[in-house]
């Protein structure tokens, strides 16, 4: 990817979110878009050596549209300020987890997983936890999972959206108590506080430059597979 072009892109659109603008210089974002798309083709193609269940997919099944859904916020900028593209067996818009790559100045991130899963279904990943707590702890504990991704308890909140870099976390939002019909005394319970099944890794703007950022990545991603596993073979019961 010609990561510099699309972050330079990305930093204009944000400094000039309008229709006029956008139209006016439609050649770079169609080039910028080829790039990352390119880009995507090639993670695509490096996760499926370990993943077959996302081998079918094209580009176009992944990648999401760069104008804005503007109803119901109070932020009326027609386009987005970043690129992403999610990787789910069963497409970009269904509840089964996936690997997500984005692209955003002083925001790059990979991640794995589910995110805003419907309450029916948390409460089922949360009862699938307790009732396989050893082979699930196995997995999220493991010294790899922690190095890449740390504890839930370890979870950043209440910042600014420009994150350091390097930051990770596992699990985006958490239930300040137990969930309703939980025991609080779970030995375990920071498990079942999580509402969101996935986990995450701030990587500096520079990482998609590196001729070897495919590698970097699908490090990453092998390392939270295993979780990924665990809940999709719940959420999977509901699609």
């Amino acid at each position: 990817m010609e990561t510099k072009r699309i972050l330079q892109y990305l930093k204009d659109i944000a400094a000039n979110n309008n229709r006029e603008w956008f139209h006016a210089n439609k050649a770079e974002y169609d080039a910028v878009r080829k790039s990352f798309n390119d880009g995507i083709a090639q993670a695509i193609g490096r996760i499926s050596e370990f993943d077959e269940s996302i081998a079918h997919l094209a580009v176009k099944d992944t990648v999401y549209r760069f104008n804005r859904d503007t109803r119901f916020s109070p932020d009326k900028s027609p386009y987005k300020r970043h690129l992403g593209a999610y990787i789910s067996a069963h497409g970009k818009k269904s509840l089964h987890g996936g690997y997500y790559i984005h692209l955003e100045p002083g925001n790059c991130m990979l991640a794995v997983g589910s995110y805003w899963l419907p309450t029916n279904i948390l409460t089922s990943c949360r009862n699938e936890i307790m009732a396989n707590i050893d082979t699930w702890r196995k997995i999220v504990e493991s010294p790899k999972f922690v190095s890449f991704f740390g504890r839930p308890e370890d979870v950043h909140q209440g910042e600014s959206e420009m994150w350091p870099v390097d930051k990770k976390g596992f699990g985006i939002t958490h239930l300040k108590s137990a969930p309703a019909g939980f025991p609080r005394d779970y030995e375990f319970i920071q498990y079942l506080r999580m509402k969101d099944y996935c986990c995450w890794k701030l990587v500096p703007d520079t990482f998609f430059e590196n001729e070897k950022w495919l590698d970097e990545a699908m490090k990453v991603f092998k390392v939270a597979k295993p979780m990924m596993d665990f809940v999709n073979s719940v959420v999977d019961d509901y699609e």
